[in-house]
């Protein structure tokens, strides 16, 4: 195997896991159920007084702008009849700072797709280098590090997730504008860490349903194929004797 078949298959293991995580947070990002019942779950309409309608009125705006190209959050509700902005300036200039790591998150998701499709195509239906038992079997050692990566990042959660929570925020900005105050900033009045924590162990135990499924269709084909696959090296190797035994003839 060659330098370039080495880290094309590497790249294609590790894509899988990075397709499967970024996709469950794209989706959730998205979807403004997901936003709604936390809400309902930790009252965020008597913690901010905003009326819960509002609050879904504001859910979309939020997922509409992770992907759109507005640079702000800028969204208004009403509230005891009157029009009014719902974040601060403190929180919108966070916003912004999301707004940019979720760039990031699916453009990422994006390339790990390209990675997955671009493997099977070019090295198994164009160029015919790999089996169908290959790609299983590297398909499982994605996995594999997908889970490998999950139980690190599992373990602080459960442990600890209020450190490990603010360790990720001194990871990934620059500044502390995500330092926001639960008497009066609203975007931590709706979305609590309790939301966060919640959210965190969805997406880690969908990823992991993910996993399984993969690694029970890998599995599945393996051993279907088992018995096709040792005729193939025994004719194979049939055939290598019998041009040995011509070649000395």
């Amino acid at each position: 195997m060659g330098l370039l078949s080495k880290l094309s298959a590497a790249a294609f293991i590790i894509a899988i896991p990075v397709f499967l995580v970024t996709s469950n947070v794209r989706f959730f990002a998205g979807e403004t159920r997901f936003y709604e019942r936390g809400f309902r779950e930790n009252n965020s309409a008597g913690i901010t007084g905003v009326s819960l309608p509002e609050l879904d009125r504001a859910a979309e705006d939020l997922a509409h702008y992770f992907e759109n190209d507005a640079p702000l959050l800028t969204t208004t509700v009403q509230i005891d009849g009157q029009e009014a902005p719902l974040y601060n300036e403190r929180e919108i200039a966070h916003m912004k700072d999301v707004k940019t790591l979720m760039g990031f998150v699916y453009r990422l998701n994006e390339f790990s797709l390209a990675v997955v499709i671009t493997y099977v195509t070019c090295v198994y239906l164009w160029a015919r280098e790999k089996s169908l038992r290959t790609l299983a079997v590297q398909a499982l050692i994605g996995v594999g590090v997908g889970f490998a990566a999950l139980g690190f990042v599992g373990i602080f959660a459960i442990t600890g997730f209020d450190a490990a929570w603010t360790k990720f925020h001194q990871l990934v900005f620059n500044n502390d504008l995500w330092r926001l105050d639960p008497s009066r900033d609203r975007l931590i009045q709706m979305f609590p860490e309790k939301f966060w924590q919640q959210s965190t162990y969805i997406i880690g135990a969908l990823t992991l349903v993910e996993a399984a499924l993969i690694v029970g269709g890998a599995l599945a084909y393996l051993v279907g194929t088992r018995h096709s696959s040792r005729e193939s090296q025994h004719g194979n190797g049939q055939i290598r004797a019998a041009g040995n035994e011509s070649a000395a003839g």
